[in-house]
């Protein structure tokens, strides 16, 4: 392991002999169900925006071009505005995202979960009743600021809540709510695509359950530990960190540290995001710059949220291309679950390797098929259902890879790699990244579709090479670390060591 002799037996200690209790498992299901109210509203609107009884409400030019056999295959759904309803969500969420990062240490991680499930529970309700394009763009970015909230406060929360051993499985759980989420609407999708003029309604307004309940359950949590010391409540941070470990655990060991860390914040309480760019956190900001950036650039968040739109693409009717989003989103599931039960023992690099490998084959053997057998209407045929069952299994099998590597590790790095007097700060730099990327891409993606044609997996997979080799060497490995000893990791990395004080090296030693 990445942090040496004396880290592991930290790291075992502070695990209480690797016992997890009742409390820290319910609050974590609690804190990582947030995710869900993203991963509905990602499933949703991919399977919405094929569907013909809401396209001839609010883009009937779309709904025109897909019946026109004389309309480029590639090019059926490239309209900036339809594009617009998906992304501009996105755009929203990256801007709460850092609104979120600068109140959080005066509400705390409780109050922004709380505040995001209600703004999101009112985008639902307006997308439910919306009867023009700018209702559904409003509902869109209420979603997107309810969600920008949730993805800057409950992956950390987990973070700092989880045991350093299973810290990872914890933290995923986010991830693996997220797919769930996407699960459960492609499945609403299937049911009420059959439903005739106002099943887009249903699709969209159901988003209102899962935020409603998270509003509830959002009320049972405590706030984690470092940010209530953060906020001056020590004693209300010994009693929440007693009743995560357990009546009869020794916390104090583990409460001096966050202790330590948070008095360290405290001395630079000021200029967390200037600070992020100075030398001494420059390890950090490339990591948690070059992770959402990779992520985005592998082409699986447009792949999952467009899966219904390149299933009809290759030729399947409107019901079945859904039904492949099921499919889908079935194996992402599946591949989050054992990517979060892996990462606590391979680690988080391996992972990255071996998935970002099975991402390349997939993408460059799909554009194969989509370039030597995808063929113009005019001929009467799309594609063989061979070929375009080819290309269903060959996306579940990207869809795979992603799932057990990038999309379950990286919110587990994200949140743990930034030191406590820059994390808030880091989290939201690292989500506002991806955020503001995923917009982009989704605004573009159907027009790069139609004028790249095939070779747009191509350009994601070579995109996926470069960020494959940089993870191999360059990050480093977190598995099993408490986040108030992380540091050390990268003092004993081959390159960022040159980056990381000595002097808080030999604070820390101290400390131990």
């Amino acid at each position: 392991m990445a942090g040496g002799g004396f880290m592991a037996a930290d790291s075992s200690a502070r695990d209480y002999g690797g016992r997890v209790t009742f409390s820290v498992v319910m609050t974590c299901l609690m804190a990582a169900s947030c995710g869900i109210i993203y991963g509905y509203d990602n499933g949703i609107s991919g399977g919405v925006t094929q569907m013909e009884s809401f396209l001839s409400l609010f883009f009937p030019e779309v709904l025109r071009g897909i019946k026109d056999a004389n309309c480029n295959i590639y090019c059926k759904y490239d309209n900036q505005w339809l594009t617009a309803f998906t992304s501009s969500l996105f755009l929203a969420a990256a801007v709460s995202s850092l609104v979120a990062s600068r109140i959080t240490r005066r509400v705390g991680r409780q109050g922004i979960m709380l505040f995001g499930s209600a703004l999101f529970l009112a985008g639902s309700i307006i997308n439910l009743a919306a009867i023009n394009i700018s209702m559904l763009i409003i509902g869109r970015m209420l979603l997107g600021f309810g969600i920008g909230f949730t993805f800057q406060s409950a992956p950390v929360y987990l973070s700092e809540t989880a045991p350093a051993r299973w810290r990872g499985a914890f933290t995923s759980g986010y991830n693996a709510f997220c797919v769930t989420g996407i699960l459960i609407a492609t499945i609403t999708n299937y049911i009420t695509n059959r439903i005739p003029s106002w099943g887009w309604r249903v699709s969209l307004g159901l988003a209102a359950v899962p935020g409603a309940a998270i509003i509830v359950g959002v009320f049972f949590l405590s706030d984690t530990p470092s940010s209530l010391v953060l906020r001056g409540q020590p004693d209300k941070a010994r009693a929440a960190l007693r009743r995560v470990r357990g009546p009869d655990a020794d916390v104090d060991g583990e409460f001096k540290d966050i202790v330590h860390a948070v008095d360290e914040a405290h001395r630079n309480e000021d200029g967390a995001f200037q600070r992020l760019f100075s030398k001494e956190y420059r390890h950090c900001l490339v990591i948690g710059i070059a992770i959402p950036v990779f992520h985005e650039l592998t082409g699986l968040s447009v792949i999952s949220i467009f899966s219904p739109v390149l299933f009809r693409t290759v030729g399947f009717s409107s019901q079945k291309a859904i039904l492949g989003s099921v499919i889908n989103s079935a194996v992402n599931l599946v591949a989050t679950l054992l990517g979060t039960s892996l990462m606590d023992r391979t680690g988080r690099r391996i992972l990255f390797i071996v998935g970002g490998s099975g991402i390349v084959l997939s993408e460059v053997a799909i554009a194969w098929i989509m370039a030597a057998h995808l063929r113009t209407h005019e001929a009467g045929v799309i594609m063989s259902r061979g070929y375009a069952t080819c290309v269903l299994v060959l996306i579940l099998l990207c869809t795979f890879s992603n799932g057990v590597s990038w999309a379950a590790v990286r919110w587990v790095v994200q949140s743990e790699i930034y030191p406590v007097e820059v994390r808030s700060a880091g989290q939201a730099m690292s989500v506002t990244i991806w955020l503001c990327l995923t917009f982009m891409e989704l605004q573009v993606f159907i027009r790069m579709l139609c004028t790249m044609k095939y070779g747009v997996f191509l350009f994601h997979a070579g995109c996926v090479v470069v960020s494959t080799v940089f993870m191999a060497l360059l990050l480093p490995e977190t598995k099993g670390v408490p986040l108030e000893l992380m540091r050390s990791v990268w003092m004993r990395h081959w390159y960022w060591r040159r980056f990381v004080k000595d002097d808080k090296q030999d604070n820390q030693d101290s400390v131990l």
